[in-house]
């Protein structure tokens, strides 16, 4: 099915899933600290939620699950402030051109870092409204990796400072955060990118409609390029949804 949007046709029957599926096996990728998830049917005394046990004709499933640590997830600014700010009622359109780059990670004393050198040359002069980073190496791992106390790479603050001033709406990146792990709190990314400098009475320019998407996957087999985005997410009242991101590949631009 061939759709045109914002004058590029699109193919939406070959959807690109980026993000990573949330289950409750050793699987499951895990960051800050947690365990797995927990996806357990209900009870009640006996009765049990789940058809195999024959007690139940329907299977009635508890999740208990942090976004933050579980897999792919989309964040507002609710995220690091004091006043409570929903990724629900902040982010309203669905749909994004966006620039997929492959960035190799810069070491920096042991820290590997995603510079703004790397992606002022990567994204070589385009503006998109989103930007999907898959650092390199880019091992399959990374849809199963455990990254408590690892110090896994994360963003540095004058790249989240250029994508702010690029005027790149949305950040999807590979990693459980675009901050350090270990910061004392500082969180220099996340406030660069939002444009926060005052988290306790949030300054008014700060950037209510820009999100930053975490734990994402884009395979190998996916080039680098211009994309139609798909961010979904469920309708949590929180700073912070399970997503589903989705690439279309561009078909055409001549319309």
């Amino acid at each position: 099915m061939i759709a045109t949007i914002n004058n590029f046709q699109v193919d939406l029957s070959k959807p690109i899933d980026i993000s990573i599926p949330l289950s409750n096996t050793d699987a499951n990728p895990i960051a800050w600290y947690i365990e797995k998830p927990v996806i357990d049917p209900v009870r009640f005394g006996e009765w049990v939620g789940k058809v195999s046990e024959g007690m139940s004709s329907t299977n009635f499933n508890n999740i208990l699950f942090n976004p933050h640590g579980h897999g792919t997830h989309t964040e507002c600014l609710g995220h690091i402030t004091r006043e409570f700010y929903s990724i629900n009622q902040l982010l309203k359109q669905f749909f994004f051109i966006a620039e997929l780059v492959s960035i190799e990670l810069e070491d920096q004393d042991r820290d590997f870092v995603v510079t703004k050198e790397a992606l002022v040359s990567a994204l070589e002069g385009k503006t998109p409204e989103a930007i999907v980073i898959r650092t390199l190496p880019n091992a399959e791992d990374k849809l199963s990796r455990k990254y408590s106390h690892t110090n896994p790479p994360f963003l540095d603050e004058d790249a989240a400072l250029f994508l702010r001033e690029s005027g790149i709406q949305h950040l999807l990146i590979d990693l459980p955060s675009v901050d350090k792990e270990k910061d004392e709190g500082k969180l220099l990314a996340h406030k660069a990118f939002w444009n926060v400098t005052h988290v306790n009475n949030l300054n008014s320019d700060a950037r209510l409609d820009a999100t930053i998407t975490e734990m994402i996957y884009v395979s190998e087999d996916i080039p680098d390029g211009t994309y139609l985005l798909n961010l979904q997410i469920a309708s949590f009242e929180n700073d912070a949804s399970p997503s589903k991101p989705v690439l279309y590949a561009i078909v055409n631009t001549e319309i």
